[in-house]
């Protein structure tokens, strides 16, 4: 699991700070994943309900999830939703137990038993594959994993993404496709100010990257990156986008009858494609390269083959045509998994995220009976869907079905719940994040990066003091 985090024994004292004494009436909650849906979740039911206590727990000795691993180092701005989880975590109703895995350390029956309600929340970690030849290769790699390689996730400094030929192409055209693309054109003066990892900022000092191609199997009307993430990248100093003509062929025509976000980011587009050949390009010196309706067909050395698509009722159909992309390294950005991390979760292998009702667990798929006290929320419950506010939207979501739940007594809350014990296990407080947070900062001041982010566990867990 790209995710996994091993622990080893642990002395109790550790968590002597955070004990929260078990009162009767008391409420325990345990939310498993620290991400955005976690502590959405932990807002809300903080807020309404008084007499509950929570407890997240999450494999990493450090919080946030996606936000520190998945938004990227050059968006500051979105990870300003940190703040208002720091601000959630100072409650005294809320334990953080760090460094715990679902499914090794503790099972979710042990969860189940010790808590009245608890919530999965522990996200997508897994890739969807293209399901071509050749896909194992060195030179094929995911989205997923070069993300988490700037962005600093424990073991993923052993990728080393080979940056020495000139062409990149990369397969899927959503913000994160455009992320990726963003790193390895942006001037590294432009990233030496952010948290990227020192690693991947050598590494990136040294690419020979000139061009990217951003390849989708529908056309500019169907394009899953948002405005904001095309205008940045029409920014990048040294940068030329060039755009293929023949890609919007007939769009102008139905700018009318398009929603206004759809009509902002395609009149962008036409804006681009018209003032390309007029444009002053001699000072760039790379180039990106959105490529539309063309679908995923062969990988080669050095290239990749698709087949030219066309549009029926908004599908991609292949035709016999095909065009080969130069791909010195391809990267594939077509979406992200759940894995099942205990043996109890009802899980759908196939969609990759848990059975469930607007958040409540199912029993199993066929009966529709809910497993009471068991929920889901965020990308484990819905697929990889949205942004941060939609993460949060749904959060807030299932969580009132818990308060909802709770008040129509559709599950026992009044036997007293002894919550987690972290008996033989190192566990990072939130405390012990507290110690990594100012190491980092401190030592991202010291060359004028907001945090230089450790990525070794056990370089973590000492720190923590654990």
């Amino acid at each position: 699991n790209f995710f996994n985090v091993h622990s080893s024994s642990f002395s109790t004292s550790a968590i002597k700070s955070q004990n929260v004494q078990q009162v009767a009436g008391t409420k325990r909650i345990c939310i498993v994943g620290a991400g955005p849906a976690g502590f959405y979740a932990a807002q809300y039911l903080l807020k309404q309900l008084s007499d509950c206590a929570v407890d997240i727990v999450e494999k990493l000795p450090v919080p946030f999830g996606l936000v520190r691993f998945g938004v990227a180092p050059d968006h500051p701005e979105v990870k300003n939703v940190i703040n208002t989880f720091t601000k959630t975590a100072d409650n005294p109703r809320l334990r953080f137990f760090g460094n715990v895995t679902l499914g090794s350390d503790v099972t979710l029956q042990e969860l189940r038993e010790r808590y009245h309600a608890v919530l999965l929340t522990y996200g997508a970690d897994q890739d969807r594959e293209l399901q071509l030849n050749n896909e194992q290769q060195a030179h094929v790699i995911s989205a997923r994993k070069f993300v988490a390689w700037y962005n600093g996730l424990p073991g993923a400094e052993k990728l080393q993404p080979d940056l020495n030929g000139r062409d990149v192409t990369i397969v899927g055209q959503g913000n994160v496709a455009v992320d990726v693309a963003r790193m390895l054109l942006s001037p590294i003066d432009n990233l030496k100010v952010t948290d990227t990892t020192d690693y991947a900022l050598e590494a990136l000092a040294n690419s020979k990257v000139e061009r990217v191609h951003l390849v989708g199997r529908r056309g500019p009307l169907q394009a899953a990156f948002t405005i904001k993430e095309l205008r940045e990248m029409l920014k990048l100093s040294q940068v030329e986008t060039r755009w293929r003509p023949e890609d919007f062929k007939g769009i102008d025509a139905q700018l009318d009858k398009l929603q206004r976000p759809r009509k902002r980011l395609t009149e962008l587009m036409l804006k681009s494609l018209g003032e390309q050949n007029s444009r002053q390009t001699n000072a760039a010196t790379k180039q990106f390269l959105p490529v539309f309706l063309r679908a995923p067909k062969a990988i080669a050395e050095r290239e990749m083959e698709f087949a030219i698509t066309e549009l029926k009722e908004n599908s991609a159909v292949a035709t016999e045509a095909t065009e080969r992309l130069p791909a010195d390294l391809i990267l594939r950005s077509i979406g992200y998994k759940s894995s099942c991390a205990d043996a109890g979760i009802n899980f759908d292998a196939r969609s990759g995220h848990v059975f469930n009702e607007q958040g409540r667990v199912l029993r199993d798929k066929e009966s529709k009976q809910t497993e009471p006290g068991l929920y889901v929320a965020g990308w484990l419950g819905t697929g990889p869907t949205g942004v941060i506010l939609t993460t949060m939207n749904g959060a807030f979501a299932v969580a009132k079905t818990i308060c909802d739940d709770i008040a129509a007594g559709a599950f026992d809350t009044t036997s007293l719940k002894p919550g987690f014990m972290a008996d033989q296990k190192r566990v990072v407080t939130w405390e012990g994040w507290q110690r990594i947070d100012k190491h980092e900062t401190e030592a991202g001041k010291a060359k004028g990066k907001p945090r230089e982010k450790i990525v070794s566990i056990a370089e973590m867990l000492r720190i923590a003091g654990v």
